[in-house]
């Protein structure tokens, strides 16, 4: 496969999950759509190091490497970021982003 065709599918998977980020109101969602993000940018940084490695004749680990880092992130970003929506669900009976306030305070409508 081109490393072109890697990279527009990578900026297309990129584009999903910036959609799915900027308009679902699903706290699970989001975080599935951040997901996607981090695994199109993953493709992006091997496709680079397959044309790097391909230019220069020989093994670059920089790419590798860099996956190895964001899998890493996502890893800890999805721990976290499920254990505030664990901790809001229990609170709030939801998982709407629509019931997220800024100051944490609760309103009457809540």
């Amino acid at each position: 496969m081109p490393t072109e065709h890697l990279l527009i599918l990578s900026a297309i998977l990129f584009a999903i999950g910036m959609g799915g980020f900027l308009l679902r109101r699903n706290m699970i969602v989001v975080l599935m759509s951040i997901e996607l993000m981090l695994n199109a940018a993953n493709l992006a940084f091997l496709a680079g190091a397959r044309q790097h490695s391909a230019q220069a004749g020989h093994w670059v680990a920089e790419g590798p490497v860099m996956v190895t880092f964001v899998i890493a992130v996502a890893a800890v970003e999805a721990a976290v970021g499920l254990a505030l929506v664990i901790a809001f669900y229990r609170r709030k009976q939801t998982v709407s982003l629509d019931r997220l306030s800024p100051t944490g305070a609760t309103s009457k409508a809540n």
